[in-house]
């Protein structure tokens, strides 16, 4: 017999003692409890591994990115902040982190100074995109997209910053911090 089995073996006659065994069981103020009852062998029944349980936790930045979406198609109006009056490009950013209790500026100027600055490589969901000439911003939505009010005659919209001009223009990337 090989050295690897010979030590093998005992491991082995411990889990065919143990599958022979009947469950354990527990007892505390006459009750009886099933030891096997809170750890089931099997996830078929909905249970999951507590590893696969806890919920990926969304920034808040994720959030107003959700948020701004719902804008999208609303007309742009200079000054607006709100969906029945419309949007400017600040104030969709405002708009969207005032939703989830974020006060914001009303301002691309303002902005621009405000929360931390990120590189373009590490942009996240929420991040504001700031444009050229500091006059435009938008919300980066992941995968190369953004959400923003782009300007009169237009409509709340989502655009990929390669396959426009914003990818050109974009000057920096602002997180919003909760104070």
């Amino acid at each position: 017999m090989s050295l690897r089995l010979h030590r093998l073996l005992p491991a082995l006659a411990v889990v065919a003692l143990a599958m022979a065994l009947p469950p354990a069981t527990a007892s505390t103020s006459g009750v009886r409890v099933d030891a096997f009852a809170a750890q089931p062998l099997s996830y078929a029944d909905g249970h999951r591994p507590p590893w696969r349980t806890a919920p990926r936790r969304v920034s808040v930045g994720e959030h107003a990115a959700k948020i701004a979406l719902e804008a999208v198609g609303i007309p742009y109006r200079w000054g607006g902040t709100s969906p029945e009056t419309g949007f400017d490009c600040s104030g969709l950013v405002r708009w969207a982190y005032g939703r989830l209790g974020v006060d914001v500026p009303h301002s691309s100027y303002a902005l621009w100074s405000s929360g931390i600055p990120v590189e373009r490589a590490r942009m996240k969901p929420g991040d504001v995109l700031v444009f050229s000439g500091i006059g435009h911003v938008g919300l980066y939505l992941g995968g190369g997209r953004m959400v923003h009010a782009p300007y009169s005659g237009t409509k709340v919209q989502v655009v990929g910053l390669a396959r426009t001009n914003y990818g050109r223009r974009l000057v920096g990337v602002r997180r919003v911090t909760l104070a």
